[in-house]
């Protein structure tokens, strides 16, 4: 161990980016072939598809609950990075994953494993933006999303 640098060679805990915040979307692309993907009933995507729905994130150190709200229905998952945690994606297509969240650079990626393969989503700031990436088996759903004042 260097005693000038008592962490050397060991993983930091430090946080790249302050997700925290109130944000509604402005930019949704290819929503309908993720849910498709998903296997999301029709009449559920059709209504889906219309919705602009707000990310409330709250973010207390490594821990993290972020909340999706919408006028059909309202999601909400809590979670601690680096630890496994069973998830029911309630709202989407109602499956139970095995997820785990972890930062990679300045990226916060989920890795859900489940009945679909390639699964999970990643967020990450693009200067006021709050970009979200959700993907499933060949298909990405790109979401932008802009804090609320």
């Amino acid at each position: 161990m260097d005693a000038a640098h008592p962490d050397a060679g060991h993983l930091t805990s430090k946080m790249p980016a302050n997700l925290s915040g109130t944000w509604n979307m402005v930019s949704n692309v290819n929503f309908e072939g993720y849910m498709v993907a998903l296997g999301v009933d029709f009449a559920t995507r059709k209504i889906a598809s219309m919705l602009k729905p707000q990310k409330v994130i709250k973010q207390d150190g490594h821990c993290f609950t972020i909340q999706t709200l919408s006028s059909l229905r309202n999601y909400e998952c809590s979670f601690k990075t680096g630890e496994e945690f069973e998830e029911v994606t309630k709202g989407m297509d109602n499956r139970t994953c095995k997820s785990v969240v972890n930062w990679e650079n300045e990226k916060l990626v989920c890795v859900q494993k489940g009945e679909k393969r390639n699964r999970g989503w990643a967020h990450w700031l693009e200067g006021d933006e709050l970009h979200l990436e959700l993907t499933c088996g060949d298909q990405v759903c790109k979401q932008i999303y802009k804090r609320t004042m």
